[in-house]
Order: structure tokens, then C-alpha cells, then sequence
């Protein structure tokens, strides 16, 4: 198979049609659209259903951009680590973690880590769901807990604390509790029942001082941990939110200070192949640092 055909093809893949494949290519569409026809001759098989709203993949379409996609991710680590030296980290990074770890406190250290290391391509990829990075699908990934898949590094970086939060303003309006016990009096946020909960104690803040038979009804459901933090902070009740988390809002006050909530081991993970990647040690000795000088690190 050609080359030049199978670089176009990855493009059309990706862009979901001719046009903007083009674009990406700097090829007109007549001449994207003749490639992918002659590839298609060549392989005997079509690639792609054609549809006024778009291009879909067939099945042999799909088998062909998983190995294309396979070998152009292997070209560009090779290109990188080529590229990479010593005293001058080069290349794509692209790095995984949760929606509320990443949203808050890891992009506002990025024009820090940027400003440092210029030369690093930097992709942040933000989701709660567990990226496969044996699949390549990211280089690095910061977990919340202890990774499963085999043939990973893994390296503790923080336990993360959760504590009670509130708004100033919702505190002044409904009282400060003082006692555990009281939070049966207040408007409660937690993470939601229809869904896997991250941590088994994620929504300690239910038990607390409750009455076993007289079990809390939270004001809100969130299936997300930002989502939880971004509603206490409009005012709306108490919530236990991440204590890294909590920092970045200066509306939000600490509730029954003297009680500490559960304690989560952070991982910073990446595949045994990178791990000579300058890349990776500079950012995982970046992250080191500034967990430090803010008193994050393990306790």
C-alpha cells in the first residue's frame, strides 16, 4: 500500500470527510477524494460509506485506520525521542486525568510547565473514564487510584484530601455547623447514586453524624466531582470537595475544620516504553515540585 494514499486516508479518517481533510492536507477535495479512491481499488474493499453528512468507515475501513493510527503514533514517539535530548525536552505530550484534577489545579500550573519547556507539545485529555495507555491513547495519565493494567510505571504523587466547603455567603445565611450532627440541618451536594462512585467513601459526608434511621436527603446529585465543586461554590449547600480543589476558590470556607474527610493516592502512570522519555521526567518532576511548595504531598 502506498504511503502518500495511507497518509491521506488517516487524514479523511479523522476529519470525517474529504473537505476538511483537505484543509488539513492542503490538497484540493477532488484530489483527497481520488487517493482514497485508488487505495480503495488497491485493497479491494471500500473504506468509508458515503453519506451527505459525512464519511463512516467501513468495517475493512475500521481494521485498516486502527493499524494506520497504530504506526503513525509510533512514528511520531519516534520522531520525538529522536528529536528529544538531554538538556532540551522535545515533542508531544499528551496527558490524562480526571475532569475535576485537570480543570483546576493542573491547567493553572500549565503556563508555568509551557514557559519552561517551550519545545513540549502539550495535550491535555480530560475525562473520568480510565484511558487505556497501553493503547497509546495518551502518554501519561494521573490517576486516583492504583492502576489495574499491566506494564505501567507508576509513581504515588499526592494523597488528596477531601474536606467540607461551603460559600461564605450560604454560611452567613443558614449558620455554621458545629457538630457533625448538624449537617442534618443543611443543604448537602454529593456525587450521584446512579453512578460507579470514584471512591467507596465519596459521599461521607451522608454519615456524618447522621442517624442511621433517619438517612440525609442531599439538595443535589452530581455525577462528577467538579461539577460538585462548581455548584458549591454558586452558594448552593455543603459539599466535600478535593482540598487542591477547594484552593482555587476564595469564596469558599472550610466547614467543621477540625474533621477530615478520606484520603485518596494519587499515581502519575505511563507505559514502559517512554521511560527514558525526557518529556515525562520533566513534567512528572514539575508536578513533584509544585505539590511540594504548596504542601500537597503525601502525609
Amino acid at each position: 500500500m502506498d504511503w502518500d494514499k495511507l497518509r491521506v486516508f488517516h487524514a479523511v479518517a479523522e476529519a470525517g470527510s474529504f473537505t476538511h481533510a483537505g484543509d488539513t492536507l492542503n490538497l484540493s477535495q477532488s484530489a483527497v477524494s481520488r487517493q482514497i479512491s485508488a487505495l480503495e481499488e488497491s485493497v479491494k474493499a471500500p473504506l468509508f460509506h458515503r453519506h451527505a453528512r459525512g464519511l463512516i468507515l467501513t468495517e475493512q475501513g475500521e481494521l485498516l485506520y486502527q493499524t494506520v493510527k497504530d504506526v503513525f503514533h509510533k512514528l511520531s514517539m519516534a520522531q520525538a525521542q529522536l528529536a528529544e535530548s538531554q538538556d532540551r525536552p522535545t515533542g508531544p505530550l499528551k496527558v490524562t486525568t480526571t475532569i475535576g484534577f485537570g480543570s483546576t489545579w493542573l491547567t493553572m500550573h500549565m503556563k508555568e510547565f509551557i514557559a519552561l519547556y517551550p519545545d513540549v507539545d502539550v495535550t491535555l485529555f480530560l475525562t473520568d473514564e480510565e484511558v487505556d495507555l497501553g493503547m497509546r491513547k495518551a502518554d501519561v495519565a494521573i490517576r486516583m487510584k492504583e492502576p489495574r493494567q499491566p506494564d505501567l510505571i507508576q509513581r504515588p504523587l499526592m494523597n488528596v484530601r477531601s474536606t467540607l466547603w461551603a460559600t461564605t455567603e450560604y454560611l452567613d445565611r443558614r449558620g455554621r455547623p458545629q457538630t457533625p450532627e448538624d449537617l442534618g440541618d443543611h443543604d448537602l451536594i454529593v456525587f450521584g447514586e446512579d453512578t460507579p462512585l470514584p471512591v467507596a467513601s465519596m459521599n461521607w459526608l451522608l454519615s456524618l453524624g447522621a442517624n442511621p434511621q433517619e438517612p440525609r436527603r442531599p439538595i443535589l446529585r452530581i455525577n462528577n466531582s467538579y461539577g460538585i465543586f462548581r455548584a458549591a461554590r454558586t452558594g448552593l449547600g455543603i459539599a466535600s470537595v478535593p482540598e487542591y480543589m477547594a484552593r482555587t476558590a476564595p469564596n469558599l470556607e472550610r466547614v467543621l475544620p477540625d474533621v477530615d474527610g478520606p484520603q485518596t493516592k494519587t499515581y502519575f502512570v505511563y507505559p514502559e516504553e517512554l521511560r527514558h522519555s525526557q518529556r515525562i521526567t520533566v513534567f512528572r518532576d514539575f508536578l513533584l515540585r509544585k505539590i511540594q511548595e504548596e504542601g500537597l504531598s503525601e502525609r
